[in-house]
């Protein structure tokens, strides 16, 4: 491909010299040489996946909102979450053993994507109103966006991890909250006593060993620890 972009590709069709349509990617996440694809009279286009993708942007800029209760003024954003919940979740698939650690780490990195249209909805919200079916709502149409092979695989993704349907949902719901869970221990570790009790609602939630041990011993760990014994003195003594 040359590093070029995709839209960027041309082929000879033969019906006139040098005719050029753009490249694409098929139902099966090939790159066929159609300018659209038509499934289910959904047309998924290259200016379709532009737009997701700059959607998926929005997840950069937004934060989880619960933290703002205990006084928080800039709190993670869902991206950063993200981040880190994907690589515990594939951590946790490994520990279980029972577990595809890469289908793990797909159902977490999509499973938060209705956020950017819906916003994230702490638990004081949930008292007053639930966003479940927003959430399935703004999902589906941002997967209508994609071909039928994604929006099928992702659609099923996001159910497991909802309904804890398979051991591969369970881990990354476990991930996801206990990516929270070290966020509020960092949060308690800076001046914010009041999110340990993020710590203690995670510990009763999570399902699998692995992430009840992890949190135990996240516990009694200081967020700073893991630098310790890295750092190299660079200072030099003056001579006397």
């Amino acid at each position: 491909m040359s590093g070029k972009i995709l839209d960027q590709f041309f082929y000879n069709t033969g019906r006139q010299k040098k005719e050029q349509q753009p490249a694409i990617i098929d139902e099966k996440g090939n790159i066929c040489l159609n300018a659209i694809i038509k499934q289910g009279g959904k047309i998924m286009t290259i200016k379709k996946i532009v737009n997701f993708i700059f959607e998926l942007g929005q997840l950069k800029r937004q934060v989880h909102a619960g933290w703002w209760k205990i006084g928080v003024k800039n709190p993670a954003t869902v991206a950063e979450h993200v981040f880190r919940a994907a690589q515990i979740g594939y951590i946790l698939a490994v520990l279980e053993g029972d577990a595809d650690p890469e289908k793990v780490v797909a159902i977490i990195l999509i499973h938060d994507n209705a956020e950017t249209r819906i916003g994230d909805q702490d638990k004081v919200a949930a008292r007053y109103f639930s966003n479940g079916d927003a959430e399935l709502k703004a999902f589906t149409e941002q997967t209508e966006l994609l071909s039928e092979a994604i929006r099928k695989k992702w659609q099923a993704y996001f159910a497991e991890c909802e309904n804890r349907a398979t051991k591969e949902g369970i881990i990354a719901k476990d991930a996801d909250w206990l990516e929270q869970a070290f966020q509020a221990k960092e949060y308690v570790d800076t001046g914010y006593p009041a999110a340990k009790n993020w710590i203690d609602n995670v510990a009763a939630a999570v399902e699998t060993e692995s992430a009840k041990k992890i949190i135990a011993k996240m516990r009694k760990t200081e967020f700073t620890e893991w630098y310790k014994g890295l750092k190299r003195m660079t200072y030099k003594k003056l001579k006397k």
